[in-house]
Formats: structure tokens, C-alpha cells, sequence
């Protein structure tokens, strides 16, 4: 093991830094530097101080001024890092430091720290729409915005329920997702509007509302979206007012914010348990074609299985980019008629006659020559099945994306990680439990 100082700060309770107990801001000192560190904070039951004060429990001399004793236990390299900051904070006590020998360092780890709560994560303020707004305008709303959910409230309000993504196209009859649409001309989307059943936002809601108070802890709300396979949860407060939003990329967000350097610690030999790597969460079964596969193929593969992407890879397997729907339409923007045509020739969802004042009639010979490797994006991020979890979620929030593909060290594909994996993990679920639909999600 490298070498350990133990470093001992011996003050009281009334010692205070900038507004706060000396004990509580140097508890998230130690916290906010993500060392591999350990902190303790002791109450003495009685004492003395060299002005002659005495300190005690006992009635007869009641003190408020108990001793205290904060010890920091870290790699001496790490010490002299955090200890001219220490000796600032202590304006009165004394600050010891002596080497100790330590036999083995072990910590398990956790990607969301459980003491945080959900009120130090959601997005306060969210956007909201009342019981009675008509779907058109939801749509609008979330059209403009990057969210694709958005809670109903009442007069009062108390969320009465949620509108997604799947129920807007499972009971607005919305034709396509909302990334694709958002990409299209503005006469497409007036043509959608006018398509969309004219309703208000209590007709099609998913209810009630599944929501969290703001005082409960962030690790509750995480195992209470993926019970329930929610991607956001309405937030109140004490008195069932909504109060915010918690979506993963929040989740994500705090996680990439408040976990310590995993790898470091390594590097300064502290075993830490329950550490995991991409291979360990990611999805095998994803959809893959070749580069030579027709678009048709692709747009039939997309809608069988219920999925928004495929991987292209090469007859020994290596990745070669990866295709979404939206690609489909961007790639095939001079021809935007006919392939807007193959989308929604097939839906359900909308009358012929509406259906026929959105696809326009197109000649769709040019879309249906084309192939993966002609529509497929080649400039995909991607992550190593041997990475770290960390990693993992430092790119998904850096860059604001759902899914990575992941590679091995050959450049082979081996599958998908996605939010909901990442956000298994950190409940400590040991696997991407299947997707289960409900009427919060349906597409």
C-alpha cells in the first residue's frame, strides 16, 4: 500500500467557516475534492479548553459547547493537497497529522450518492399544460422544447397526469415521433396538427400522475422510474403542488457531477468493489446490417422491431456507423416526399384521406435504390466494452446522446448501452430488464 496520513482536527461546535459548523464544511470539503478519502466527526461528552472552559453533559453544568474531534484518513500524497485549506479553516483547535499504516483500503462503489435528494436534482419550474390545453398545442409546446413529456395539472396545481411521446401517437394519432417530425418543412407539421385528434390533454393523458415529493431521496425516485419504466417524474411538493421535473438526463447530470475518479483510486491501490464496465450492461440484441442492405429492408427492420436504430457492420463484424429513422429523413432530404411516403404509408394510425394530405405522391424508386452505406452516419461516438461505467455516462451527458455503441478492442460491434442500463446500474440491478410498455409509453 502507498503511504497514509491521518490527519485530526480537534475543535468544537460553536467554531463556524463562512456561515456553516466547522464540521459540516469540512465534511463537504473533503466530499467536493472526490478523494479517496474518509472523514469522521466525533462528539465528545465532556471536556476542557485552554481558556478554562469546561464542556459537559451533566445538568449541574449544562455546556452547549461540546469538543469535537473531525479525522481524515487519506493517501499522503492527497494530504498535502487538503491540508493548507484545512489549517485556514480552523480558526480555533488544533490540526495533527502523523503517518499510519494501513493494511488494505476497500470501498464499494455507487454511482448515485444517497444522500442526495430529488429537490437537489429536478429541474425546478418545469413546463406544464392544463387539463383542458388541446393536443395541437401540447404537441407545439413540446415540439419547441428538448423534453418529450410534459405533466397536466389542475387548477391547483397538483399533476393530475402525464402526456408522452406514446400517448400523443397511441391516442392523438400523432403519425411519427417527435424528433422526426420536429424535422420537418412547416407545411408537414401544420398538416399533423390538423391530423391530430381534437382533444384536450385530460382525453389522452396517462393517469394519474406518478410523482415524488422534493424531499425524498434521489436513489427512491431512480428504482421508482424504473418500476414503473418512466423516463421523467412529476415533482411536489409538501402540499401536492407540482414543483418540478426529474428526468435521467438530470440523473445523469448529478452522477457525472458528484462520482469520485474511479480510476484514480485504482492507480493508488484502494479496492473498489462493485465496480463494473460497459460489457456488463449493455444490450446484445440489437438490430445490425450490412452496408450493401437496402433502405426498404432498413424501414421494415425499424418498424417490425420496434426500434429507432441499427448498426451497419462489415462481413467480419466491424462497425461501420450506425442509422436512426431521423437519419433516414435527413439523408434523403432531396427526395423528403418519398420517404416521408414509406414512413407513414403503413401506420394505422390516420385515415387514408389524411394520410394522403401528408405523403405526398412521390416516385420512391431513387429512396428505395439506396443502400445502409449510403445513408448511414459514420461520425457515431463510441465506447469501448472494457470502459468504465463512468465513462460511459461522462460521454452520454457531455454530448447529450441516449445510446452508445459498443466496440471491442478489434473495432467488432458487440451492442448498445443506453440510459436506462446506466440508470440500472446505479440502483444496483444487475441487468437491462426488458421493456415493458404501458400507456406512458407505446412507441
Amino acid at each position: 500500500m502507498p503511504a497514509y496520513k491521518i490527519i485530526e482536527i480537534f475543535t468544537s461546535e460553536a467554531i463556524r467557516w463562512k456561515g456553516k459548523s466547522l464540521s459540516d464544511a469540512i465534511v463537504e470539503y473533503v466530499k467536493g475534492k472526490k478523494i479517496a478519502a474518509r472523514c469522521m466527526v466525533t462528539r465528545a461528552i465532556e471536556g476542557c479548553y485552554e481558556n478554562g472552559d469546561i464542556a459537559s453533559a451533566r445538568l449541574e453544568i449544562l455546556s452547549m459547547n461540546m469538543p469535537l474531534r473531525i479525522t481524515i484518513v487519506l493517501p499522503a500524497a492527497q494530504a498535502e493537497s487538503v491540508l493548507p485549506q484545512i489549517e485556514e479553516m480552523v480558526s480555533d483547535g488544533i490540526v495533527a497529522v502523523q503517518d499510519i499504516q494501513v493494511l488494505s483500503h476497500k470501498t464499494r462503489r455507487q454511482l448515485i450518492p444517497k444522500h442526495i435528494r430529488v429537490k437537489d436534482v429536478m429541474t425546478a419550474s418545469p413546463c406544464k399544460v392544463s387539463l383542458k390545453t388541446p393536443v395541437n398545442q401540447v404537441v407545439d409546446l413540446l415540439l419547441s422544447s428538448h423534453f418529450t413529456g410534459i405533466p397536466v395539472v389542475d387548477e391547483k396545481n397538483h399533476p393530475q397526469g402525464v402526456i408522452s411521446q406514446g400517448d400523443l401517437i397511441c391516442r392523438a394519432r400523432m403519425p411519427l415521433r417527435l424528433g422526426i417530425l420536429a424535422s420537418a418543412n412547416a407545411d408537414r407539421i401544420k398538416c399533423v396538427m390538423q391530423c391530430l385528434t381534437q382533444v384536450s390533454a385530460d382525453k389522452i393523458m396517462t393517469r394519474p400522475a406518478i410523482c415524488i415529493r422534493e424531499d425524498r431521496l434521489l436513489v427512491e425516485a431512480v428504482d421508482l422510474m424504473l418500476k414503473k419504466s418512466l423516463k421523467r417524474l412529476p415533482v411536489i411538493d409538501a402540499s401536492g403542488a407540482l414543483s418540478g421535473i426529474l428526468s435521467r438526463q438530470d440523473i445523469f447530470h448529478t452522477v457525472a457531477r458528484e462520482v469520485p475518479d474511479w480510476s484514480a483510486f485504482h492507480r493508488q491501490n484502494v479496492q473498489v468493489g462493485n465496480m463494473r464496465c460497459v460489457s456488463d450492461i449493455m444490450r446484445r440484441d440489437t438490430q445490425t446490417v450490412f452496408p450493401d442492405t437496402p433502405v426498404a429492408d432498413i424501414i421494415h427492420i425499424i418498424d417490425a422491431n420496434d426500434v429507432q436504430r441499427v448498426a451497419v457492420i462489415d462481413a467480419d463484424g466491424l462497425f461501420q456507423g450506425l442509422i436512426s429513422d431521423k437519419d433516414l429523413f435527413s439523408a434523403f432530404s432531396e427526395h423528403s416526399e418519398g420517404i416521408w411516403e414509406l414512413f407513414v404509408r403503413n401506420l394505422p394510425l390516420m385515415e387514408k384521406g389524411k394520410k394522403a394530405e401528408i405523403a405526398h405522391p412521390a416516385n420512391t424508386s431513387s429512396v428505395m435504390n439506396k443502400t445502409a452505406r449510403d445513408v448511414m452516419n459514420t461520425e457515431c461516438i463510441t465506447v469501448l466494452e472494457n470502459a468504465s461505467i463512468d465513462e460511459a455516462i461522462s460521454t452520454i451527458v457531455s454530448l447529450g446522446i441516449k445510446r452508445l455503441p459498443v466496440l471491442d478492442v478489434q473495432g467488432r460491434f458487440k451492442g448498445l448501452i443506453s440510459r436506462e442500463s446506466l440508470m440500472r446500474t446505479g440502483c444496483g440491478y444487475e441487468t437491462e430488464l426488458p421493456t415493458v410498455q404501458t400507456g406512458n409509453e407505446c412507441r
